[in-house]
């Protein structure tokens, strides 16, 4: 499994609703920017919503991701913003 797969895997395993785009930023798959729209989200601060997707990747973020970029959006909040 590439590393996209087990970002995209993890943070599902976590919020089984979520709808996650992931960019590679630098084409070496160790930096990426990431949009995840789940509504598991709803009612939770974005520190408690951060936490959340820290703990789902885990030991990933001390080994093949080196940065990480993301937002964490609730539905509302992202048809909102694209509407």
């Amino acid at each position: 499994m590439d590393i996209r797969e087990q970002i995209t895997s993890r943070i599902k395993s976590a919020y089984a609703d979520a709808e996650i785009t992931l960019t590679d930023m630098t084409g070496t798959n160790d930096h990426w920017e990431a949009t995840i729209v789940a509504p598991e989200f709803e009612g939770m601060s974005r520190l408690q919503r951060q936490r959340g997707i820290y703990a789902a990747l885990g030991e990933l973020m001390a080994g093949p991701i080196h940065a990480l970029t993301f937002r964490t959006l609730t539905p509302e909040q992202f048809k909102a913003e694209n509407p």
